[in-house]
């Protein structure tokens, strides 16, 4: 870290970069005409393959930032003030996650339709933060070696057993708790193995916590970051492969055969060299400002997109129909749209919580006297009904 200053400029930049690279994802991949989607062109696999580093990056960082403000305070245990704002953060997410797929017109109507069961990503980085919550309670018993340790820990056990876990159907568990686990009733994230990228974040993190001081930490961190990158990339499959020859234990062949984790987790190594190289040019306030802006701007763009609470999105409207120059020019007006929302929203928050609360407040005003009068109707009835039945006196 710079001595000059605490915060790290660099991981809001990563952010920023990873919630643009979303909002265009999700964009492109929900309205572009399914005839353009041609696996055999190179512009469009070059497209899909940086459209799949964007939530590997987005947990890692979720980890990391978090981890960092967790460890970074002196007061250890339940006295860190953090973990009361983390426990508090967490269950915001996961109550966040459910609210957008609220449908008002469904539950007016007297159904909650099974959308609204389905786990995405604010539920998976929520319960991560409490996760690591744990992991850090946990260590407190220990040494410091502990904490990191079990953060690798974790990330090494769900990479590396994903082949076995992701057969099973956890059927015995409700289909509300059991879409955690598994895609199988169309959840778009789960818990295992995403919750792996978070812990790593947080691994990541209590290194850079303790290294800070280091007068040569960027540059062998940023050298680290380069070289495990490239060799996760290109040798993990391979290396992974001689294991399963070596011991003969069948799931490291199985993980080879399907790479994808620690493949992507390479990707996050080489964003993270990108971004630390580039850290002195990553300074820009509009930048910043976005990168700590990500959960209003996943709000924005789900309710514009998908249509939260009325069901009435583009992608109801546009679902798979549009040609790629008019996708690629609308996922650029949609990133503008969203981000600048966002940030107009942040800059009067305060604001707009107030005006918010007085109108609740008027609007329990103009309706108390009939809830009052409610209340006394309600309470004369049931007296009298009780009366009727002997089970109270005069």
């Amino acid at each position: 870290m710079e001595k000059k200053t605490a915060r790290l400029y660099f991981i809001d930049a990563m952010r920023a970069w990873a919630i643009l690279m979303m909002l265009q994802g999700h964009f492109i991949d929900g309205l572009l005409d399914t005839v353009f989607r041609d696996n055999t062109d190179l512009t469009y696999n070059i497209w899909k393959y940086f459209r799949g580093i964007t939530a590997p990056v987005f947990f890692t960082v979720s980890g990391f930032i978090f981890t960092y403000l967790l460890i970074r305070v002196p007061q250890k245990g339940m006295q860190n003030p953090r973990i009361q704002k983390g426990l508090k953060r967490g269950l915001q997410l996961i109550f966040i996650g459910y609210l957008l797929r609220t449908n008002l017109f469904g539950i007016l109507d007297g159904h909650i339709y099974d959308a609204f069961y389905l786990v995405d990503v604010l539920h998976c980085i929520g319960l991560s933060l409490l996760g690591i919550i744990g992991i850090y309670l946990i260590s407190q018993k220990g040494n410091k070696s502990l904490l990191p340790l079990l953060l690798i820990g974790v990330t090494a056990v769900l990479f590396l057993f994903e082949p076995i876990y992701k057969e099973w159907s956890f059927g015995l568990l409700p289909q509300a708790l059991a879409n955690y686990f598994t895609k199988a009733n169309g959840s778009v994230f789960t818990i295992i193995p995403w919750f792996g990228y978070t812990t790593f974040g947080a691994f990541m993190s209590v290194l850079f916590t303790r290294y800070k001081s280091y007068r040569y930490l960027y540059e062998y961190a940023i050298t680290s970051c380069l070289l495990v990158g490239l060799g996760l990339i290109f040798f993990s499959s391979d290396f992974l492969s001689g294991l399963s020859e070596l011991t003969g234990v069948s799931v490291f062949k199985q993980i080879a055969m399907n790479n994808y984790l620690f493949i992507r987790l390479g990707d996050v190594f080489l964003v993270f060299a990108v971004f630390m190289l580039f850290r002195s040019l990553m300074t820009n306030s509009t930048v910043l400002k976005i990168g700590q802006s990500t959960l209003s701007i996943y709000i924005i763009h789900f309710i514009i997109l998908y249509g939260s609470f009325t069901g009435l999105g583009l992608y109801r409207f546009f679902r798979h129909e549009l040609s790629p120059v008019i996708a690629l020019t609308g996922a650029i007006l949609f990133m503008v749209i969203c981000a600048f929302t966002a940030l107009q929203y942040e800059k009067h928050k305060a604001t707009i919580k107030m005006n918010v609360r007085s109108s609740i407040r008027f609007v329990f005003l103009k309706f108390e006297p009939w809830y009052t009068y409610v209340q006394k109707l309600i309470k004369v009835n049931l007296y009298k009904l009780l009366k009727s039945f002997g089970l109270i006196k005069n």
